[in-house]
């Protein structure tokens, strides 16, 4: 054999081991998060089958309509939720494990896996995505199906692309921030981060409204946009209830697209400086 098809060999090998290891890593969360199954069923569905029982069932039915009418405001509240579960779930799909790893010394049997250590933060960020993505698909049915009689939200898909889109790329922007933030920390701030983020993300992510509803508040409506959930939910919005308005596509996609890349970018460097580190 040549030393020329000596080498060609050599990268197959390494490039097979790479992909090898990188399914292991993979397969290895979603068997954990499989055997936490039952408990991360009730993390993902508590907070929006309470908000759709409370909005589109209990006030409707004591004559508290909101937005214009029960369904109205059900309507608004489909894509909101839909995305606030993938935002949760992504973040703290990555964050939380991570920060187990780092506290107690875990992560050292991943990092001398046979891949660059950016690849391990690659698979975490892949591996919580789909935590999310699925998170969502779960709640969809269930924000769908909790309404009083005649409150029935208005929702189906009006761009299949758009949502596809749209469910990828806000599971991949949230899980990356859910690995900056797990290498940024220490576990001890954990329920500190809960409150200081994860709160005010939700609460001004134009998930309860839209974000055209802002307009009064002008400079509320433009402080937000550094939230990157009002993009998932604006997102959401725009494949689901675009009659109802939503922010424009460009920015929507744009800031999903760009901010994924860019964010996971950053992630995987921090990740890699901490564990050398």
């Amino acid at each position: 054999m040549s030393a020329y098809a000596a080498l060609d060999a050599g990268g197959l090998r390494t490039r097979s081991t790479y992909r090898a290891a990188f399914r292991a890593l993979f397969w290895r969360d979603l068997l954990i998060w499989r055997q936490d199954a039952v408990m991360l069923l009730i993390k993902v569905m508590l907070q929006p089958v309470l908000m759709t029982f409370t909005f589109a069932y209990v006030l409707p039915k004591i004559g508290h309509g909101m937005g214009g009418g029960g369904a109205a405001y059900a309507t608004t509240l489909v894509p909101g939720l839909v995305a606030i579960a993938i935002a949760n779930q992504a973040i703290t799909g990555v964050m939380m494990p991570l920060l187990m790893e780092l506290a107690y010394k875990d992560i050292e049997d991943r990092a001398l896996a046979p891949i660059p250590l950016w690849s391990v933060a690659a698979q975490k960020i892949l591996s919580a995505a789909f935590q999310g993505l699925l998170s969502g698909l779960i709640v969809f049915p269930v924000v769908m199906l909790v309404h009083a009689d005649g409150q029935a939200p208005q929702v189906h898909v009006h761009n299949w692309a758009m949502l596809i889109a749209v469910l990828a790329f806000s599971s991949l922007l949230a899980a990356s921030i859910g690995l900056l933030l797990g290498t940024m920390m220490d576990i001890q701030k954990a329920s500190t981060l809960i409150v200081l983020i994860m709160l005010p993300m939700t609460m001004f992510g134009c998930v309860y409204y839209a974000w055209s509803a802002l307009d009064p508040i002008k400079w509320l409506q433009y402080t937000v946009l550094v939230n990157p959930v009002v993009y998932m939910s604006e997102g959401m919005r725009a494949a689901l209830t675009p009659q109802l308005g939503h922010m424009p596509v460009w920015a929507v996609l744009g800031v999903l697209a760009g901010g994924s890349a860019v964010m996971g970018w950053i992630a995987c460097r921090r990740f890699v400086r901490r564990v050398q580190s």
